[in-house]
């Protein structure tokens, strides 16, 4: 039996035999039933025979020979089935779901047909070692291997690709002598040589996705499906050549799905959305999840006429009425990419438009200094596979804001109005001064609903913005949506080889968050390494708070790497690096953090004062505090939850200085550690309403108002955590339930 895994505390395994063969394309056809929660269809797979076994059939001297591992050993049955147990895992739990391709800079392990092969050495998750590569073992068939979880798996067919007009002119190289074989090996030689039409070719490799896509059926496969698996075979057939290169799989989603959530927005109207994350997208399509197996896609998606459909595709979809209260709406992407970045969002969604003119709209009229960004003048090819690259077309190398749409549910459009839609073409500015062409070709941002366990993803083409980034001023908002926009470049063009390295992405981003945020408010020099060493403090700081709640392997990044002292230090040792450790104590000298140090004194030496006068009510000497920016705040509050006691008057007073409730919601998370680690009762109403719409940043709080034992704490707890749990994300739920039972 398949090895049974908590996705929530387990990594995942990866089951698809890439390296036998890997899919080039996927043709999604959907429709999306808000009434019985499922989405149904099928999805066409146009697959290549891996590197290692083209041309090798059957028949021929370099048959496919066994090389089984002891833990993924076919067990021959008259219905293929497979199990699989012990299989080793690559871990796929991640806030962001944004993993991808090999750019520049990476070594390319494509063949001279830009097929990727999936060997040990080149992705370093995938062999016969530590995956399930099944392949032909004796007399045997042949299967394929897709990963899957959470399906209703219909049927399976071989599609007929000779029988769509116009595909004759991809067989005229083809030798076909064997009489038997003839009308299969014809039917894979135009799978073969659509797959592999040159990137100036890709309108019409698009044109006869479709066409193929919808041929007629030419005979049902076996198929069995497993926990976390899809099996495929077809009697008879022992090689990954000689197995059919294009197939339709009928299935449905179910309800309880965990790549898909069900839920309503924030004006009470159903939607639907990928989350990313336990388990990326194997329980909305079957796919092969290894981040180094690229494909490109199409997909069709019907659904209500009221709904909107957003999906990662390079066009901005209309939608056409296919008949009285049905649209569908259709994307594509043509630059290779894992299947684990698929992102689609059905939804009531309102775009926003711009109702008056911003002081920011065109690409001239925000300027930023060019000459950081003056080597995008380059003719240099990319080290990629092939595909219609942004990167060598002029135009789009002088593209400092690519086009954009937001949306939102009818309640947020207004804020969505005064805040982001002014601050995208600023972060996609600084993004371009910063690294110059811009990967991708639009962008869509949507606020997706409360129960959303993150700030933000990013996905090709569209990026998910949690509603807690819009109070409070455009701080939170423009510091996360310039991080998203960064893993466009990190984590999206260049991608993880494995999963076990998704902290690179994270870092690279993390830190271009900065320069980005500072370069779309225009600061000076010394304005932005201020803002930069307040927030390194800041990040410092919960990285020294991880350290210290964490188990030590759990703080080892890399293992046996010695090579240089720079591994030791940062990658193979627990703990805080001590440069780090140095480097902290410089940024506690900066000038916003002094600043803050300088605030904190006259906070606690208030809360002497107001402790000392007891209950009389007499005139405090009047005190002026200064006016700090939010990550000062930030960084104010984390400095007071260190002092042991502080009055309620001093936290009425601290409020009310500040206006806490109008903060954004970094600045409200720490108020609220405030309010239940002092059991200031009148803030409760902040701790209720945060965990109710900060879904996203509000877990810890309810570890805190269970640890201190207070019964009106607790009772809060209870009461929010009833009021959330339907429509929260299911990992924050099962997280929450228990701190609480």
């Amino acid at each position: 039996m398949e090895t049974q895994l908590d996705p929530m505390k387990d990594d995942l395994p990866l089951m698809a035999n890439t390296n036998h063969m890997l899919v080039k394309h996927y043709v999604l056809d959907l429709d999306v039933d808000f009434k019985s929660q499922v989405i149904e269809g099928f999805v066409v797979l146009f697959l290549e025979t891996g590197s290692r076994y083209r041309g090798v059939s059957s028949t021929g001297e370099e048959g496919c020979q066994s090389q089984f591992d002891e833990t993924c050993k076919i067990r021959a049955s008259e219905q293929g089935h497979v199990p699989v147990s012990n299989a080793s895992v690559c871990s796929s739990k991640t806030e962001y779901n944004d993993f991808a391709v090999c750019g520049k800079g990476e070594k390319d392990t494509s063949d001279k047909n830009g097929n990727h092969s999936n060997e040990e050495q080149a992705s370093g998750i995938s062999s016969s070692k530590n995956c399930c590569d099944i392949e032909n073992h004796g007399n045997e068939d042949f299967l394929l291997v897709l990963d899957c979880c959470d399906l209703s798996v219909l049927k399976v067919e071989e599609v007929d690709v000779a029988a769509v007009s116009g595909t004759e002119k991809f067989t005229r190289s083809a030798k076909l002598t064997d009489v038997s074989k003839e009308l299969a090996n014809l039917r894979n030689q135009i799978v073969h040589e659509l797959v592999t039409l040159p990137s100036d070719r890709w309108k019409e490799q698009l044109y006869y996705y479709t066409c193929c896509s919808q041929a007629p059926g030419c005979g049902e496969l076996l198929f069995t499906t497993g926990t976390w698996s899809l099996e495929i075979r077809k009697s008879g057939i022992q090689t990954p050549t000689d197995f059919p290169h294009a197939l339709r799989i009928w299935y449905k989603t179910k309800p309880e799905g965990r790549s898909v959530t069900w839920t309503t927005d924030q004006s009470g109207r159903p939607c639907v959305y990928t989350m990313g994350s336990p388990i990326n997208n194997r329980a909305l399509f079957p796919c092969q999840e290894p981040p180094i197996a690229l494909s490109t896609w199409q997909a069709s998606v019907r659904t209500a006429a009221s709904f909107v459909v957003l999906m990662s595709g390079e066009n901005s979809a209309e939608p056409v009425q296919l008949q009285e209260g049905i649209k569908s709406w259709y994307y594509y992407v043509t630059m290779p990419m894992p299947a684990s970045t698929f992102t689609i969002a059905v939804g009531c969604w309102q775009e926003v438009k711009q109702s008056f003119t911003p002081a920011v709209q065109t690409n001239n009229e925000f300027s930023l200094p060019c000459s950081q960004a003056d080597f995008r003048g380059h003719e240099e090819s990319c080290g990629h596979v092939e595909y219609p690259c942004r990167f060598q077309n002029p135009a789009a190398r002088l593209q400092r804001v690519i086009p954009y749409r937001v949306f939102a549910p009818w309640c947020l459009m207004k804020c969505c109005e005064e805040h982001l839609l002014q601050l995208i073409p600023q972060c996609l500015s600084a993004a371009y001064a910063t690294l110059g062409t811009h990967p991708f070709s639009r962008l869509d941002v949507l606020i997706v609903p409360s129960n959303f366990s993150s700030l933000g993803m990013a996905s090709p083409h569209i990026i998910f913005l949690s509603q807690s980034v819009l109070p409070g001023g455009s701080h939170l908002c423009g510091t996360r949506l310039c991080h998203e926009i960064a893993h466009a470049w990190f984590g999206l063009a260049i991608g993880a080889r494995d999963w076990t390295e998704e902290w690179i992405s994270e870092g690279f981003a993390t830190f271009l968050e900065d320069v980005f945020w500072a370069r779309a408010q225009q600061l000076s020099h010394d304005e932005e390494k201020a803002q930069q060493e307040l927030k390194a403090l800041l990040r410092w700081r919960r990285l020294r708070d991880e350290v210290q709640n964490s188990e030590e392997e759990l703080q080892v990044l890399r293992s046996g790497l010695t090579v240089e002292s720079i591994f030791t230090n940062w990658l193979d040792t627990s703990g805080i690096p001590k440069p780090l450790l140095e480097e902290g104590e410089t940024w506690k000298e900066s000038r916003l953090v002094q600043q803050v140090s300088g605030e904190v004194t006259k906070w606690i030496r208030t809360n002497q004062r107001i402790r000392k006068s007891g209950k009389k009510k007499r005139r405090q000497d009047e005190v002026i505090f200064q006016k700090l920016l939010p990550d000062q705040l930030v960084l104010l509050l984390e400095y007071l939850l260190e002092e042991k006691t502080l009055c309620p008057r001093t936290l009425q007073c601290l409020e009310k200085t500040y206006k806490l409730h109008d903060q954004d919601a970094e600045v409200r998370h720490r108020w609220c550690e405030l309010v239940v680690k002092h059991k200031y009762v009148p803030g409760y109403g902040d701790v209720e309403k945060f965990l109710r719409e900060d879904q996203a940043m509000g877990v810890y709080l309810y570890g805190e108002l269970m640890v201190n034992e207070d019964a009106k704490q607790q009772e809060l707890a209870y009461k929010c955590f009833a009021a959330a749990r339907e429509q929260m994300d299911m990992s924050s739920a099962k997280v929450v339930a228990e701190m609480l039972f």
